[in-house]
């Protein structure tokens, strides 16, 4: 096994918090999954690339906590404080099933977060409720990890094999239904109405003070030993 392989194993291993069950990428002949996607495809060659990934995951985090209601619903139903890479390991399971999985596998996996949506609601510190089976803060959530993950392929998949701008815009239409199946709506699907889309929300963004304590977490600097 080379070098890069077993980097590449070991990044699995750490994202999936060592249990991978592979049963759930298992399903009847011609079963196209979720996404109706075949290896070389742009979504399957970006999701399935560890370093891009697992770097593209902590900025999409990162990211999504600059909207103000997602990060209120963060930081009151979750346990992102003590256990930060909790968060990653199960967005990380969530997407390569959703990806890679059967689609009875990907089906049920949205209908687990679907039923945990309908329980995170509350007031976010400036006055305004929040919920998180809103269509706009899915949106944002979607938008916020896809962007992201792509970023990070870009950036560490070797020269040759990075997208096109055609591809790229491939990429955003084919995960477009996962967002899409959970609730999501005016899911942007490609890279011109990708970027037009942070554009407008981009005045909605701040960091508020649970934003600034999920960058500050132990779990989530470059330099924690």
């Amino acid at each position: 096994m080379g070098l890069r392989t077993r980097i590449a194993e070991e990044l699995k291993a750490t994202v999936h918090g060592g249990d991978l069950k592979l049963e759930r990428y298992e399903g009847p002949a011609g079963d196209p999954g979720l996404l109706g996607i075949v290896p070389g495809d742009p979504a399957w060659r970006v999701h399935g690339h560890p370093t891009g990934m697992l770097i593209g995951g902590f900025a999409a985090l990162m990211l999504q906590s600059l909207h103000p209601l997602a990060m209120a619903g963060v930081d009151q139903h979750s346990d992102f404080r003590s256990d930060p890479v909790g968060r990653l390991i199960g967005t990380a399971r969530f997407v390569t099933t959703t990806t890679f999985g059967s689609a009875p596998a990907a089906h049920e996996a949205i209908a687990l977060v679907r039923r945990i949506h309908t329980r995170v609601r509350g007031t976010a510190p400036d006055g305004r409720s929040y919920r998180a089976d809103d269509p706009e803060l899915l949106t944002w959530v979607h938008i916020a990890e896809v962007r992201c993950f792509l970023a990070g392929y870009q950036t560490y998949a070797p020269q040759r094999l990075r997208l096109t701008p055609a591809e790229c815009d491939a990429y955003y239409r084919q995960v477009a239904p996962v967002a899409e199946t959970l609730g999501a709506e005016k899911v942007p699907r490609n890279a011109q109405e990708v970027e037009r889309y942070l554009d407008r929300i981009r005045p909605q963004l701040r960091a508020t003070r649970a934003a600034s304590d999920s960058v500050r977490s132990p779990g989530l600097r470059p330099d924690r030993t």
